[in-house]
């Protein structure tokens, strides 16, 4: 694993844990997901009891599987857009950075719009509850802390410098 690779995901999953929290038996998500440890979803025993190194082993395999996912979609991106970008495919599915239809953060993404991309992470705040959509607290604050994680190290466009009539007079 590249040290690019390892660098976002300890950045990842500190997002993640105190997002999922811990959970050592398996329940069903907001969105009526089967979930076990740090928010893992797939291959679940419902009637076992996992330790916490079967946890840790679970949240860093979905968690480089989330990476990965986020440079074949959207290869080549800053460090902190792959580890933010990587949490939100590990809680969301791939879909946010791999399907322009339905993404318009993909679609971002794939322009080099990383920037704007990374606005639109907050956009992704609802699950489906009783079939309905619906913005849950949890997800509005993981997607913020993402966003966060995403525009720290994206320089801002330059601001447009002064033409001859605006700005200050200098005297």
């Amino acid at each position: 694993m590249s040290q690019r690779l390892k660098a976002a995901l300890a950045v990842a999953v500190a997002i993640a844990v105190p997002a999922e929290g811990l959970r050592q038996v398996a329940y069903h998500d907001p969105g009526g997901v089967l979930t076990v440890c740090y928010g893992s979803t797939r291959g679940i025993d419902p009637a076992k009891t996992y330790s916490l190194a079967e946890c840790q082993a679970r949240l860093d395999a979905d968690m480089l599987a989330a990476l990965e996912s986020v440079e074949r979609c959207a290869p080549g991106v800053p460090e902190n857009v792959l580890a933010a970008f990587g949490d939100a495919v590990y809680n969301l599915g791939p879909e946010i950075v791999c399907d322009p239809v339905k993404s318009r953060a993909a679609r971002l993404l794939a322009a080099g719009d990383v920037a704007a991309a990374c606005r639109e992470l907050p956009r992704w705040d609802k699950a489906r509850v009783g079939g309905v959509m619906v913005s849950l607290p949890g997800l509005t604050k993981r997607r913020a802390v993402e966003m966060e994680v995403c525009l720290g190290g994206v320089p801002s466009p330059p601001a447009p410098l002064p033409q001859a009539g605006e700005g200050r007079s200098v005297l």
